[in-house]
């Protein structure tokens, strides 16, 4: 071990358009947000490892001797493209956490035992992880990528396979390129640990934070974008993304020749509100730039409830916006969940009356850190 105590946080997310069609390698656009995640991982003596997840009431240890085991006949993750069946497979065994379980706290241990034996495999550390969160759990805001980002960072740090940047006279410091990429595929581990099949887009803003254009995992920072205002509503109706990313697949399989052609078009939607927003930020934004952008929101909106990703709540959403004059969809993998809503400039923000929760989220630039 090389640091005593380490401090990381990673951003939420939300994506403006390409829900679902990223997974299926099309394109997608995101931005993070100025609500983080954060992670404090201390080095001990004890024998043991611990992790504390406050935010879902999980405090847990094991000792060393009894992890170690589970490491046998385990791959070398260098290419880190797959998943270790075998020791993932051992890691549920051990924690009796079914394979169709999606629960929170499960899927979060879940992921936290596998990357830290993965990345700790030559010599089983003692430390303590706390991580804590500003994010809402299961609202689309990207709070399991958060979750894997920091500990993806801490981890590898803890164990020297990446620098440590943060001088005693800053704040917060970034990693080098290649850091941040091995963070990323290390991140995308974790997700695919509890979404099954991600799309990547969420652990990518994690990591680097800012505006990301994200296709087929080329991700594509949009230094260029204007400031957008954005309302975000939660719902506050809970799902799972790894059923409704399954269920989205399994409807692309009942009717390819129907829904392929669904996903190209949300695709278009994310590359024809990009070409927008250059022009916004190129010419100045204009009152056609705003029409065409709400346009997108509902056409997308629509495509997402054909793909049946969409709920009751988020209808109402819709409804409600649109009859003082704006326009709303779902962020994230939907079936509840966060909603957004594009205001324009000068626009009031409605009365909170008007909706179940809500609050403006402003952009971070900052990604894992």
């Amino acid at each position: 071990m090389q640091t005593r105590e380490f401090f990381v946080s990673a951003p939420g997310k939300v994506i403006l358009h390409g829900e679902h069609s990223v997974v299926h390698g099309q394109v997608a656009l995101a931005v993070s947000l100025n609500l983080r995640t954060f992670l404090r991982l201390q080095s001990t003596s004890s024998g043991e490892v611990h992790i504390n997840l406050p935010n879902i009431d999980t405090f847990l240890s094991w000792e060393i001797t009894a992890l170690q085991p589970l490491l046998a006949g385990c791959k070398e993750q260098g290419g880190l493209k797959d998943l270790d069946a075998d020791l993932l497979k051992r890691l549920r065994e051990f924690t009796r956490i079914s394979e169709d379980s999606t629960d929170t706290r499960s899927m979060a241990v879940l992921a936290f035992l596998y990357m830290y034996l993965s990345v700790f495999a030559e010599s089983l550390a003692s430390i303590t992880v706390s991580v804590w969160s500003e994010l809402p759990t299961g609202a689309g805001l990207g709070s399991s990528a958060a979750y894997n980002v920091c500990l993806s960072a801490a981890l590898l740090s803890a164990r020297g396979n990446i620098s440590n940047p943060l001088t005693p006279q800053q704040e917060s410091a970034r990693w080098s390129k290649e850091e941040m990429e091995l963070i990323n595929r290390w991140a995308f581990m974790g997700e695919k640990i509890i979404h099954g099949n991600p799309s990547g887009v969420d652990n990518a803003v994690g990591t680097w934070g800012g505006f990301l254009r994200y296709h087929a995992g080329n991700i594509t920072p949009l230094s260029w974008v204007p400031v957008l205002r954005i309302l975000l509503t939660n719902t506050k109706v809970p799902r799972s993304t790894k059923v409704l990313v399954s269920g989205v697949k399994d409807k692309i399989n009942k009717f390819p020749s129907v829904m392929k052609p669904v996903l190209e078009s949300v695709s278009a939607v994310s590359c024809v509100c990009e070409q927008t927003l250059i022009e916004m930020a190129e010419r100045g934004p204009s009152a056609e730039h705003y029409n065409i952008l709400e346009e997108l929101i509902d056409i997308n909106q629509h495509h997402l409830n054909v793909m049946g990703v969409g709920h009751s709540s988020l209808d109402t959403l819709c409804r409600v916006t649109l009859a003082r004059g704006l326009h709303s969809k779902l962020t994230g993998a939907g079936g509840g969940g966060c909603g957004i809503t594009l205001l324009r400039p000068g626009e009031k923000t409605p009365p909170v009356s008007c909706l179940t929760s809500l609050s403006v989220g402003r952009q971070s630039r900052r990604g894992a850190g």
